[in-house]
């Protein structure tokens, strides 16, 4: 076995990019294209950032629990309609039609309704994180399920297997791609949910906080807590990368016989 070491340039062609934009922020702050008070440097956004690092790991934490509960809940509820919609063809029929109108709705809309009918707990915001992740992991498992070779679904009928079994070695192994890919969207669309929820309604979480260093002005720390967001859903990303390399060995690029 001979491992492939990925070229330089794979890794520095994204970092160039984003050199390249805050370069461009620099330059628009210190010219004065935009004012201070509209959009802060780089510098005093990293400033803030320090300053305040506190304050955000303790809200963060609090937004990371609902995420990561409303992500877990939307995984078990994905698993059961998908395997319903797969084993059922007048179920798929009837609810994917369904599935696709509720992602015209925006959760921007949902959200003031659930802190109506939950309050300002953490059960609405549970909610709207259950909601915005179920779609593309459900997407996924369907897509999987589909993809699936018949020929080996009948030969496994011919070897004797019941449909666990078919489902377990053939059917879920064809679909686990197409999952963790719905699974990465749906941890990036986790934390997002539980941001926009909290804004509508709570007492903690990032979005809460977003709220009011934007009621005082406190552009630099906006920021900063928009970057912090950003920073989290990106290592929600890679833990869904971890995952998957460990879940399917077989697909790890650079490794060759």
């Amino acid at each position: 076995m001979t491992k492939r070491f990925p070229s330089i340039t794979n890794k520095l062609a994204p970092a160039a990019a984003v050199a390249a934009v805050l370069a461009i922020w620099f330059l628009c702050c210190e010219g004065e294209i935009v004012p201070a008070y509209m959009l802060p440097s780089p510098a005093d956004v990293f400033r803030a950032f320090v300053r305040n690092i506190g304050d955000l790991l303790r809200q963060a934490a609090v937004t990371l629990q609902e995420a990561m509960y409303g992500l877990l809940i939307g995984i078990a509820l994905t698993f059961a309609v998908a395997v319903l919609m797969d084993r059922f063809r007048f179920l798929y029929k009837a609810l994917y039609p369904l599935l696709v109108v509720t992602q015209t709705i925006p959760t921007i809309a949902i959200a003031p309704l659930l802190v109506l009918w939950m309050g300002f707990g953490m059960a609405p915001k549970i909610t709207l994180v259950v909601i915005t992740t179920f779609f593309p992991i459900t997407v996924g498992l369907l897509s999987g399920f589909g993809c699936v070779d018949p020929d080996c679904i009948h030969l496994m009928r011919t070897m004797g297997a019941g449909r666990m079994q078919i489902f377990r070695f053939v059917k879920l192994p064809c679909a686990a791609p197409d999952f963790f890919a719905g699974l990465r969207i749906s941890a990036s669309y986790a934390v997002v949910g539980a941001v926009v929820s909290e804004w509508l309604g709570g007492f903690e979480g990032l979005g809460v906080y977003m709220t009011r260093v934007k009621k005082a002005y406190a552009y630099d720390r906006m920021f900063a807590v928009i970057l912090f967001i950003s920073a989290i859903s990106l290592l929600l990303m890679g833990a869904v990368a971890l995952m998957e390399k460990a879940a399917m060995p077989w697909k790890q690029k650079g490794v060759s016989s």
